[in-house]
């Protein structure tokens, strides 16, 4: 398994869980009353920022345990160069993440037509980013492994 292939995979995960323990966290405070904003968008809106920046500082950390790791147990550096191939599989990988957030951009707006309260098109916003991100990563495994 090639190193982009391992990143990805990490990353893969990584998404996964940083997302599923902040919604998890952000719930139960939620049940219990810790939230003090009656208004639907502030809520939603620290909720998105506070992901944001949860998940850059966490995906950070975990680039750096995971290229610590990487280079214990292979005793190779990461690759410090990027060739046509690898900038084609991420540019096809990020078409094809924006196409799956622009689909859950307008299913989103969708709902907003279509008399929902406000709190849904929050949440298919926020899932359509974190399932842009997932297909994205796993496309770019698949065509790691096909070979575009």
């Amino acid at each position: 398994m090639s190193y982009q292939e391992k990143k990805n995979i990490v990353s893969l995960i990584s998404t996964l869980l940083i997302f599923s323990l902040y919604s998890t966290y952000v719930f139960h405070m939620y049940q219990e009353g810790r939230f003090l904003s009656t208004d639907v968008f502030s809520f939603w809106g620290s909720f998105i920022v506070i992901l944001i920046a949860v998940s850059i500082v966490a995906k950070i950390i975990i680039y750096i345990i995971f290229n610590i790791i990487y280079r214990i147990t292979t005793n190779e550096k990461e690759p410090p160069f990027s060739d046509e191939l690898d900038k084609l599989i991420h540019l096809k990988a990020t078409t094809i993440s924006h196409y799956v957030f622009v689909l859950g951009f307008v299913i989103a707006m969708g709902s907003l037509v279509m008399d929902v309260p406000p709190y849904i098109m929050f949440i298919i916003l926020i899932f359509s980013g974190v399932v842009s991100d997932v297909v994205g990563m796993i496309t770019e495994i698949c065509l790691y492994r096909r070979g575009v």
